[in-house]
């Protein structure tokens, strides 16, 4: 994989690190630019790209990240940064962003609100929602949709908040997706996996150079499968993703891609939590509180509930180095996805019981739900990187100009039922069905458009500048700022009524001023040691929704959400730098949040703080060129600092206190590999009230859990292997999603085979 960034050495050597040089402001760089002798320029013009690149024995070996905002090797990086190489991805048998991210210690994902559910890559960062802060090639990817990873060579999770890196966004983070790309040379692979639950997914990644400068590469994905230990559940989903590039090894590069996923899954709306440890409702306080544990396989939606999508997104990427040490690239990014969704949530919040006796008769409460959402996205990067010596320092820069321009139409749809049922045409419509037995081809509730919609439109403009200055061997100051200017602008259009409901246009603009400093020194080569600070904010409508009403986070009065982030660390390249392990302690405080300042009259007042501290350690690598590794564990105390005077001194829900992680695999000479990993999640705090827990709870706390996996596989020849993926070993039964009321949640995978075999050609 080509990196944009000009400041990375190669990982195929353990060269020593090279020291950046790099021109002090972005006037100096145009000076460098344009004032180079013509001589000097031609010569540097031969030099060739450098580039990042996987080897075949490259392993976990960590990689630089993508994004050329990074002006210093990983190892002098000071933030917590993990990147998870497409060779983890293929032993682990990962096939979403969402199994990747389980490489990553204090990710938790969300299951919605009490009454919507969320689909997709709804992750949680350290206990905030970081769904909206995932990018793919530096860009902003928005949609409630799930991300294969055929087309990916790594994925980047920076840990912090990064508002220097991305604008607006979570105040713990973001992720960033870095894409495959066309690469001087010729190779291919493929893969066909079965398992169980009738899983069926075939790749193919195919890459092919037409000239000595220019090159081809296609990817393709197909899956049909069902999911483990879930009844009717279905992922079904295509795409493919062509790419080609021009000059290759000179100075002007070209790259143009495309890629379009289509997806045709029937979602899963939960099970109940009624019968699960910690459960208890009022209305069968009689009996307990509680009545048995349902079916973990059953379904509780209708056969015709479906999360259909469809996604294009077409990049063209220019670079040209004037020299080596002055670097241009321009990305310019055309996207858009669209999703129909039909969803059935189950609710255990409320029963009919007509006989506490005999719970075969009783009946749940449903809510089917549903959407139609188009997002698109417009945006044009331009990023300038140079080296430079200046009065005996030595600068990496990095600066650029982001302009965009992201949208999202929501056509709003509900659960209806015809007047001739007795009940009005326009009212919600709350189904039953049986608890213990639910059918899923009963008489359907159609779910069907009310005519409301929601349309907003976000467009940013903004400059950033990153340096990274070295006083000497052991000394660095890593630094940057980015100033954001946002317009928001939000169009909410009532359903037909009687009288007429007025449409609501609200707008909302401002400016950002984000930043990140970090000093590092380093007391050997292949070792840093390091201290930090960075900020980020987040203003009202960020996810394309204002609200009229002055106690909601979405209010165009309200001021933006600021964070900012301590951080003590230290990282070490060990065994021959192919190793990287990394320690570090942080805390991050977080304000202006809504919060309840009269509980008596309810006025909210945005007051709120949260503070999230704690230690993360990771290790990611080679520990030999046999035995590869990557692993964490974090340390969290997420609490409200001030909020309401029921939720000051409570947890901050959905972050665990402890979270670790371990995969390895190791591999003999007679060409088989044997794996396997362990994932912890301590015990989750679902409700944010420090009262004491009441009867009226539900399901106060998602309970802690262990999970074993493992992994065999034999090379029968160089293009041919073997592998067979063992998950939950021990069939242990987990929550991996609850809703906020805590009285529905999504089944953790029960123990499930994969087999896949490998080409190479």
């Amino acid at each position: 994989m080509a990196s944009s960034s000009p400041f990375v050495r190669s990982r195929k050597h353990a060269a020593p690190p090279i020291a950046p040089r790099t021109a002090t402001s972005v006037a100096a760089i145009a000076l460098a630019a344009l004032g180079a002798p013509a001589q000097a320029q031609t010569a540097a013009a031969t030099l060739p790209e450098v580039k990042v690149q996987a080897t075949p024995d490259a392993g976990y070996q960590p990689e630089q990240p993508s994004s050329p905002k990074f002006t210093a090797p990983l190892v002098d990086t000071p933030q917590t940064i993990t990147v998870i190489r497409k060779e983890v991805l293929q032993d682990q048998g990962s096939t979403t962003l969402t199994d990747a991210l389980r490489n990553s210690p204090g990710i938790t994902f969300q299951m919605g609100e009490n009454g919507n559910t969320a689909t997709g890559d709804a992750v949680y960062m350290r206990g905030y929602d970081t769904s909206g802060s995932i990018f793919v090639d530096g860009v902003r990817d928005v949609g409630t949709i799930t991300r294969d990873v055929f087309n990916l060579e790594q994925v980047e999770v920076i840990k912090g908040p990064a508002g220097a890196d991305i604008g607006r966004g979570s105040p713990t983070g973001y992720i960033n997706l870095s894409s495959k790309a066309p690469q001087a040379d010729n190779f291919g692979a493929a893969s066909l996996s079965f398992g169980t639950a009738s899983q069926k997914r075939a790749t193919a990644d195919i890459n092919r150079k037409f000239s000595d400068t220019g090159a081809v590469r296609l990817n393709l994905m197909g899956q049909d499968s069902g999911v483990p230990g879930r009844d009717h559940v279905t992922n079904d989903r295509w795409g493919i993703a062509p790419s080609v590039s021009f000059g290759l090894g000179t100075p002007t590069r070209l790259t143009f891609s495309y890629l379009h996923v289509q997806q045709n899954n029937r979602p899963d709306g939960g099970l109940p939590t009624i019968g699960l440890d910690g459960y208890y409702l009022s209305q069968l306080e009689s009996i307990g509180g509680n009545g048995p544990r349902v079916d973990t396989g059953n379904y509780y939606g209708w056969l015709s509930d479906h999360d259909k999508v469809k996604a294009d997104m077409l990049t063209a990427r220019i670079e040209h180095d004037f020299s080596s040490d002055v670097k241009l690239s321009n990305v310019t990014r055309w996207g858009r996805s669209r999703q129909d969704l039909v969803v059935t949530g189950v609710f255990s919040s409320s029963l009919i019981t007509p006989d506490l006796s005999n719970p075969a008769g009783w009946l749940v409460r449903l809510l089917p739900q549903g959407k139609l959402q188009t997002n698109k996205v417009l945006t044009n990067h331009t990023n300038v990187t140079a080296k430079l010596d200046t009065g005996g320092l030595k600068h990496a820069i990095s600066a650029g100009l982001e302009l965009a321009r992201e949208e999202q139409d929501t056509d709003a749809r509900s659960s209806q039922i015809d007047a001739t049922n007795g009940t009005l045409v326009g009212t919600a419509y709350q189904a039953f069905n049986s608890l213990y037995t639910p059918d899923p081809s009963r008489p359907l509730v159609p779910v069907v458009a009310t005519g409301a919609s929601t349309h907003g439109k976000l467009t940013t403009a903004a400059l950033y500048a990153f340096d990274n200055i070295e006083f000497n061997k052991q000394w660095s100051l890593n630094g940057g700022v980015r100033f954001e200017h946002y317009k928001t602008d939000y169009l909410s259009v009532a359903a037909p009524a009687t009288p007429p409901v007025a449409d609501t246009a609200l707008s909302a603009s401002g400016n950002l001023l984000t930043g990140k400093l970090g000093v590092v020194y380093k007391p050997a080569e292949n070792g840093s040691i390091y201290a930090a600070v960075a900020t980020s904010s987040k203003p009202p409508g960020s996810d394309f929704a204002l609200s009229a009403t002055a106690a909601n986070v979405n209010n165009p009065n309200l001021d933006p959400q600021k964070a900012t982030t301590f951080e003590i660390g230290t990282k070490w390249e060990l065994l021959d730098r192919k190793l990287l392990v990394t320690a570090a302690a942080f805390r991050t405080n977080n304000k202006n949040e809504l919060a309840t300042a009269d509980p008596v009259t309810g006025e909210v007042a945005q007051f709120g703080k949260t503070r999230v501290q704690g230690v993360e350690l990771t290790a990611t690598g080679q520990i030999t060129p046999a035995w590869a590794v990557i692993g964490g564990i974090a340390y969290t105390n997420a609490k409200i600092l001030e909020g309401s005077a029921t939720s000051t001194g409570a947890a901050v829900r959905y972050s665990p206190k402890v979270a670790a992680t371990l995969w390895t695999t190791y591999k003999l000479p007679m060409g088989l590999t044997f794996g396997g990993g362990v994932r912890y999640v301590d015990t989750q705090a679902r409700s944010t009230s420090n009262v004491e827990i009441t009867s009226t709870s539900f399901f106060p706390k998602v309970p802690a859990y262990t999970v074993f996996d493992a992994m065999v596989g034999y090379e029968i020849n160089r293009n041919v292997s073997l592998q067979l993926n063992v998950y939950n070993l021990t069939d242990k039964f987990y929550m991996a999603r609850v809703n906020n009321a805590g009285n529905r949640f999504v089944l953790g995978a029960p123990r499930s085979f994969l087999v896949t075999a490998n080409f190479k050609f």
